[in-house]
């Protein structure tokens, strides 16, 4: 049968996962960084995933095409809600490409706080109570972060060097919390974060930044980004700049 269907062009699309999140079959997996239609009967052809696509790589096209069927789509529905994690997560992203970038949000008022693992010599100021992590999505590299995704919607920034949660020994409850977190070395990542800074900001409904950073001259590149990013996005938003010494306090 001839019927509309969803077209996805390899060559413009970014692997940002961001349309098969957005459709409501889940019709659209990613595969070596590219978004692919699953199978045919999985789409119905009213194009869910079109506003989602940030290049413009979906079109709906008329083609031949086996019909869509709701209750293979359904059959699929019922095995994607049983591999979703147990811990209060929700995979964001489907399977394929890479699993370092799948989009994750994670429910910390259900999640099951863990225990820490003991030290090997304990001490006496050693707290053996529950820690609980305090992150809210996945992932937090800003190399591997989309420009757009639905965490991102009226979201307190963390912009944060990595060695600070390293240094500051608080960082979940103090910077973490409540914050959608991008993470980066400035010394270490090639190129610069200022371009995917600023379409992070200008492409969604931020509310604040917060940026943290070591005192070493090297975490400037961080900071230097951030707030040249929040200039090009021409937006007005609350800023603050946190740095971090190399002994884990902060001065600044």
């Amino acid at each position: 049968m001839i019927r509309k269907i969803v077209k996805i062009d390899e060559d413009k699309c970014t692997g940002c996962g961001l349309c098969a999140s957005a459709c409501h079959e889940n019709a659209i997996v990613m595969e070596n960084g590219k978004a692919h239609l699953l199978r045919d009967d999985f789409c119905d052809g009213f194009g869910d995933c079109l506003p989602a696509c940030p290049a413009g790589a979906i079109t709906i096209e008329e083609r031949e095409s086996v019909a869509y069927s709701p209750e293979a789509v359904e059959m699929r529905k019922q095995i994607l809600a049983s591999q979703k994690g147990g811990n209060g997560s929700v995979h964001m992203a489907h399977a394929g490409g890479c699993p370092g970038s799948a989009m994750h949000t994670f429910n910390r008022n259900n999640a099951p706080v863990e225990k820490q693992m003991p030290p090997v010599e304990t001490s006496g100021n050693y707290d053996s109570h529950v820690v609980p992590s305090e992150l809210i999505q996945w992932p937090v590299q800003i190399k591997l972060l989309p420009t757009q995704a639905p965490f991102f919607e009226n979201a307190h920034l963390l912009i944060a060097a990595d060695c600070t949660a390293y240094a500051y020994a608080a960082f979940h409850r103090d910077f973490i919390k409540n914050h959608i977190t991008l993470i980066g070395c400035p010394k270490l990542d090639e190129g610069d974060y200022t371009e995917k800074l600023t379409q992070i900001i200008s492409n969604n409904s931020i509310k604040s930044i917060t940026i943290v950073r070591m005192e070493v001259p090297c975490c400037g590149g961080l900071e230097r980004a951030a707030t040249e990013a929040l200039k090009a996005s021409g937006k007005f938003l609350p800023w603050r700049v946190v740095v971090i010494s190399r002994d884990g306090k902060i001065i600044e």
